[in-house]
């Protein structure tokens, strides 16, 4: 059997049913709303032999970033080597098949030639932007979308989505005023495009709007906080860093115990938030008591040390913070054994060791090698993971280390570098008043 999903797309050994529940799939994931993969799992169960609906969650489990799900999406696709497929299936079946086993950039080049030859093919497109991302490639988190924008009309579904996914990569490769205008027009066509919604939260941040950020997040609670939201806890994040960035250090602790951390969530991408967040707080010289504990207990399971470094890193904060030594030590020998066989090898070894190592230094008071370390490995982390807003975890930490270790020039410069993005920054401010104080 063959017919075609709502963009038009042809799909192999599909019937209605099992049609209508990956068409189903595919917009939860799409909005991250709702539960994509056990509508995969009801498409599956009447059309077992439906590569499509298998392809699909083998992503979304790989897309997790979970060391668990890896070998999940793995097993997913030893299912299918015997199943016919079309030539965008095949196409898109390979590319899932290379990021199952880790290879987060050659997947993600993969996806470069199967968007062309498939512009509307929304679930490799939404696939080829998170790679982007996790990868941080901004550039090319704008350029892949914008490529297929020409063959999407306000017609067809997911329309806004895509329009969403542009705006956020309009916002990371630095077009501010389109990003904006792009994630405000996505949304007048679907308010429940939590995406889109953090697209124009990230300007808000990257352009110091922090008050501007919270009238954002608060007026717009009702569609991205909804229990089935996957995002929610990312967005509480995002207003969790509008708040520090005015000083409110109480309203930030208190969405962390409300909202960030309020369920003890163990998906990685929602500890990395908390990691963040705690750090963050550290830095401002907030007592977050034992709240270090519980995350680092949870982060034990998933953190390996190959399967993508940018949650270690964040694994290793919740570590210091909870004084687990023993942990970290083990985790640290895992990165290193990886830098010889990880296909992260080399995010592992230019960035996420020296992350490591700094951040260490930065916990343990020696903040002369924390500087050392962490000025120039700034300016290689645009390659690895996250956004622009979460990376910019090290350049605060940096500031912070200049400080204390006394190195007043290094720190006024930095501080000099934020005031120019961030003029009204209560947090800057407070950065440049601690070094004339100690100076």
């Amino acid at each position: 059997m063959m017919t075609s999903d709502m963009q038009g797309n042809e799909v192999t050994n599909a019937n209605r049913i099992s049609l209508d529940a990956y068409d189903q799939a595919i917009a939860a994931f799409n909005l991250y709303h709702g539960d994509p993969i056990a509508l995969l799992d009801r498409a599956l169960a009447v059309a077992p032999d439906f590569p499509m609906a298998h392809i699909a969650k083998a992503l979304m489990l790989a897309l997790s970033s979970e060391p668990a799900a890896f070998e999940l999406a793995t097993s997913q696709l030893s299912t299918m080597h015997n199943l016919k497929m079309n030539s965008r299936e095949r196409s898109l079946f390979d590319a899932a098949r290379v990021l199952s086993s880790g290879h987060w950039v050659k997947a993600a080049q993969m996806l470069n030639l199967h968007n062309m030859y498939f512009p509307r093919d929304l679930l490799a497109l939404q696939t080829g932007h998170l790679l982007d991302f996790y990868c941080a490639d901004s550039r090319n988190m704008r350029e892949r979308i914008a490529r297929a924008m020409p063959l999407w009309s306000e017609q067809m579904p997911g329309y806004s989505v895509v329009l969403g996914m542009y705006a956020f990569g309009l916002e990371e490769d630095g077009h501010y005023a389109q990003a904006e205008d792009t994630g405000r027009n996505a949304l007048a066509l679907e308010p429940l495009d939590c995406w889109a919604h953090h697209a124009v939260a990230h300007v808000m941040e990257m352009q110091g709007r922090p008050e501007d950020g919270i009238g954002w997040m608060l007026a717009r609670e009702p569609y991205w906080s909804n229990e089935l939201n996957f995002f929610k806890v990312h967005n509480w994040w995002h207003r969790a860093v509008f708040h520090l960035d005015l000083g409110q250090t109480d309203q930030a602790l208190a969405l962390y115990d409300s909202a960030v951390r309020n369920a003890e969530s163990p998906v990685a991408l929602e500890m990395v938030d908390a990691s963040a967040l705690l750090w963050r707080l550290h830095l401002c010289n907030v007592d977050v008591g034992d709240r270090w504990k519980e995350l680092a207990q949870v982060w034990r399971n998933h953190a390996d040390g190959k399967t993508y470094p940018f949650n270690d890193w964040h694994a290793v904060m919740a570590f210091l913070g909870a004084g687990l030594d023993s942990e970290l030590s083990a985790l640290i020998k895992r990165m290193q054994q990886s830098v010889a066989d990880s296909p992260c090898a080399e995010w592992i070894d230019r960035i996420g060791l020296p992350l490591v190592q700094g951040f260490t230094a930065f916990w343990h008071g020696n903040n002369g090698k924390a500087v050392e370390i962490l000025l120039p490995v700034r300016h290689f982390c645009g390659v690895f993971g996250g956004s622009h807003a979460q990376r910019d975890i090290i350049d605060l930490t940096l500031i912070e280390a200049a400080n204390r270790g006394g190195a007043q020039d290094i720190h006024q410069s930095l501080v000099n570098e934020r005031l120019a993005l961030r003029p009204y920054s209560r947090m800057t401010a407070g950065f440049l008043s601690q070094g004339q104080s100690s100076a």
